[in-house]
């Protein structure tokens, strides 16, 4: 089956309206915490007070995100991200009122943690979906063929809502008013994320037996693809940082936000092309490949002294960041009990989230020392870190995935 007949064939067991709202919810989280700093700066006058602010929502978002996917687990995703969605969306509005009413900063930065807290993981929360979909469909004559499609578009609409996100809000911030982006997000959340939460395919679970159904959750597999997710995390953070400071030097520091996103256009079509790799290739093989590629693509970075050179050095280093990505979240939906499969898709995440804040925060303090070249070391050494994990590891993982397939799985979807 080609890749444009995997798409087609993937997207109509759920119908194109699925696949619209399953995007559309995830937006609010990419929007949330540039439009937080934007907020805050402008209200306050202090980008620390901003960034104290926007720090608050990540934090949250990482501790919240495992926690609640671990209770859609048990919950099912219907009642637990409908709750999520309307809390976070009262939250976010919260942020807006505190910021605009002159009480000091500290409460927008408590109602930031609370909104950030219960914001639901759309994309991580979408794979999960997955594997009962296709497989309650009627039994396809190739799942495993579907399931990497449905990871590979997942991987790269994850990229896109994180280009589009704060592009969106820093549009809305810049026209119209900061707060009013907040409160598209916020709106976005209220509809889209309950649509997401009450969509007939948050009733479906999957059942396997063997290797990966009957082990413990928090195995040394999954403790390093937490570690391979907090590497890419602080790639996205050094990035940005660097980005940010070239854009600056140059006089031009309105058009970091739309720099940066290059990386990921390049990802996005990398990701859409993942559906065309032979099965015979297997997943540690692709993330040791993607790992290698990032650190030799992220290298050039430490020449590069002006926008003009850093467009195309992003574009082509994008080209590594969804395949490694889709491959880590493949393989820890392999790997993991299909009981707790939502906890352990949203803890990738938020590792990936944990990553961006110390690679934005060391790359930062290097930037104020040294400039863009010292913030983009950040970038080259966590590329090395991923080769390096990835030859470490590697065995190990491919132990494990030959584990997990010794028996082939039921997948027997049940109602949530």
């Amino acid at each position: 089956m080609s890749p444009a007949a995997s798409y087609r064939h993937l997207f109509g067991l759920t119908g194109r309206t699925y696949i619209v709202v399953a995007f559309l919810a995830r937006l609010p989280l990419a929007m949330s915490q540039m439009g937080v700093l934007l907020l805050i700066a402008h209200t306050s006058g202090s980008y620390g007070a901003g960034g104290a602010t926007a720090g608050s929502l990540a934090i949250a978002n990482a501790v919240g995100a495992p926690l609640l996917g671990a209770a859609s687990d048990r919950l099912g995703q219907r009642s637990v991200v409908l709750a999520q969605s309307v809390i976070s969306a009262i939250g976010l509005v919260a942020v807006v009122v505190a910021a605009e009413s002159g009480v000091p900063w500290g409460w927008a930065a408590v109602a930031a943690a609370v909104g950030g807290f219960f914001i639901p993981q759309a994309g991580p929360l979408a794979r999960v979906r997955w594997r009962p979909i296709i497989t309650s469909s009627g039994r396809p004559s190739s799942p495993v063929r579907l399931i990497d499609t449905a990871f590979s578009y997942e991987g790269s609409a994850d990229e896109a809502s994180f280009v589009l996100g704060p592009a969106l809000v820093g549009s809305i911030a810049a026209l119209v008013d900061p707060g009013v982006g907040i409160c598209t997000a916020a709106a976005l959340l209220a509809v889209f994320g309950t649509w997401f939460a009450i969509h007939p395919t948050a009733r479906l679970r999957a059942s396997r037996t063997g290797v990966a159904a009957a082990g413990r959750f928090l195995t040394p597999a999954l403790a390093t693809l937490m570690l391979a997710q907090l590497i890419i995390g602080m790639i996205f953070g050094s990035v940005q940082t660097g980005t940010t400071v070239i854009a600056t030097d140059a006089g031009h520091s309105g058009v970091a936000g739309l720099v940066q996103a290059l990386l990921g256009v390049g990802s996005v079509v990398a990701g859409l092309s993942m559906a065309a790799l032979p099965a015979r290739i297997g997943y540690v093989t692709r993330w040791r490949a993607t790992a290698t590629g990032l650190f030799v693509l992220a290298a050039p970075l430490l020449l590069t002294h002006s926008l003009a050179m850093l467009c195309p050095v992003l574009i082509v280093l994008g080209c590594c960041v969804a395949p490694y990505m889709i491959t880590t979240f493949t393989l820890g939906e392999q790997l993991t009990p299909p009981c707790r499969t939502g906890a352990a898709m949203t803890l990738l995440a938020a590792a990936t989230g944990l990553g961006y804040a110390v690679g934005a925060a060391v790359a930062g303090r290097l930037g104020d020392l040294s400039g863009a070249t010292a913030a983009f070391g950040v970038t080259v050494t966590a590329g090395g870190l991923a080769c390096l994990l990835a030859a470490v590891a590697g065995p190990m993982l491919r132990r494990a995935h030959a584990a997990a397939q010794t028996v082939a799985p039921a997948d027997l979807p049940q109602a949530a």
